[in-house]
């Protein structure tokens, strides 16, 4: 259950009177208990559809330049193009299951009027058994890391519950924390730059719009990683990551202060508990390249994913950030740790 938001004034620690807080996202308690009814939800209007991105395989780069999506080739972050454009040399390919999303709201019980996002995973009846392995291990693996009401991330997708319909299909039901993507962000960006008059520009305006699109995305980055940490010190891989994983409550820059991104789309996502590592009908992928790279022993594969998890995110994000995403050596400071 959602707590309401604390007092925005305290009594002082200095004598004389009262001091007024930054405002701030508070700690919620939220309870971890799945609802596994259908009854407990409603049902709204349709949102859309999207496939789940994967890896195939590595290769050459095929690519000449950078991508310019925010037209800003000047902005400092002290990045390497070359670093960037090692990453963007995977062959990645859309899986054949396709989910739609749903809005609606829980009716019933103690979350009563909470907002939600419903994922559809096709049914049996329509032939899609691997959807029914991909639904199955986002469940358990949402319910896993929310296991312990105390160590919940804000920054994955908090699940609420899930049930199956009479024809097979899937139904996972999310709190819904924002509706649009890093994908999204990044094409609206790109379209507003193109409306743009960039011989018209205020130089001044043009440095503060420059600033706040470059604290945007970077904690976009900042969050997207901290919830990545997260699933690897509790042994989940992500193994879907990219634009498209990443939710974002706003894409306004001038909102950055409260932007709050979340991981999405854990279908894929790999137990590497040394119990765990080198098996799983999802991951066969993963364990190949594993051991193509030399990795024979659990300590070494489970090293490689989570080096391989890393390596994906930063190339999905520099595919729809283009010049924007710092490299690697610095996000150690920048992004994990805010320097």
């Amino acid at each position: 259950m959602l707590k309401a938001l604390p007092s925005r004034f305290l009594a002082s620690p200095e004598p004389g009177g009262w001091r007024r807080l930054r405002r701030r996202r508070s700690q919620q308690t939220v309870s971890a208990a799945l609802m596994t009814n259908p009854s407990y939800f409603e049902v709204g209007r349709l949102l859309g559809s999207y496939g789940f991105m994967n890896i195939k395989s590595y290769s050459s780069s095929q690519s000449g330049g950078l991508p310019n999506v925010a037209g800003t080739q000047d902005l400092d972050l002290g990045y390497s193009k070359e670093e960037i454009e090692r990453l963007r040399v995977q062959n990645i390919g859309e899986g054949e299951v396709k989910i739609r999303l749903y809005e609606g709201r829980v009716v019933q019980g103690s979350l009563k009027g909470t907002q939600a996002v419903f994922k559809v995973y096709p049914g049996a009846l329509a032939g899609a058994s691997e959807a029914n392995l991909m639904a199955l291990n986002e469940l358990r693996t949402h319910a896993f890391l929310q296991s312990d009401a105390s160590d919940i991330c804000e920054n994955i997708q908090f699940l609420l519950g899930a049930f199956e319909t009479a024809t097979g299909e899937q139904w996972l039901a999310f709190r819904d924390d924002g509706r649009y993507s890093a994908a999204d962000y990044a094409k609206i960006t790109s379209e507003r730059q193109l409306k743009e008059r960039p011989g018209f520009w205020n130089p001044f305006d043009r440095a503060y719009k420059l600033e706040l699109r470059r604290y945007f995305v970077l904690k976009t980055l900042n969050g997207a990683m901290c919830g990545l940490v997260h699933m690897h010190n509790h042994d989940r891989l992500h193994q879907s990551l990219g634009p498209s994983s990443v939710v974002l409550n706003t894409v306004a820059e001038k909102d950055g202060y409260y932007l709050v991104p979340q991981l999405r789309d854990l279908a894929f996502s790999v137990d590497i508990g040394y119990s765990s590592v080198g098996v799983g009908s999802l991951s066969d992928g993963l364990w190949r390249r594993a051991s193509a790279a030399g990795a024979l022993t659990p300590l070494e594969k489970r090293a490689f994913g989570i080096a391989d998890d890393m390596h994906h995110g930063w190339h999905f994000f520099a595919e729809a950030f283009g010049e924007h995403v710092p490299s690697r050596r610095l996000c150690c400071k920048r992004v994990l740790y805010g320097r």
